[in-house]
């Protein structure tokens, strides 16, 4: 039942060339929701993944302008964690 909580907060990791370069530094990157706050990121990902969190980065994603053919929008914004894990630990998003 708890695992639901986490999941609204936990949206969807992001694997870009960019997150899997700081992967060996032991970074993950995750979609969260924008209301989270970092305390509520790291007790989801420590109970989702059974992991030790070291520290947390989050930044905002800003809309951007885009266009499909005559018809042009706005990107969605949200909101962004870099989860740095202790010395040993890893996530397999695989």
């Amino acid at each position: 039942m708890k695992d639901t909580k986490y999941l609204e907060i936990i949206k969807a990791p992001i694997v870009t060339e960019k997150s899997e370069a700081i992967k060996e530094q032991g970074k993950y990157t995750f979609l969260v929701s924008e209301k989270a706050k970092k305390p509520e990121i790291k007790e989801a990902i420590e109970k989702l993944f059974d992991v030790h969190v070291k520290s947390i980065n989050t930044l905002n994603i800003k809309t951007k302008k885009r266009r499909v053919g005559r018809y042009s929008g706005l990107t969605n914004r949200g909101k962004k964690a870099i989860v740095t894990l202790a010395e040993g630990e890893t996530i397999d998003l695989g």
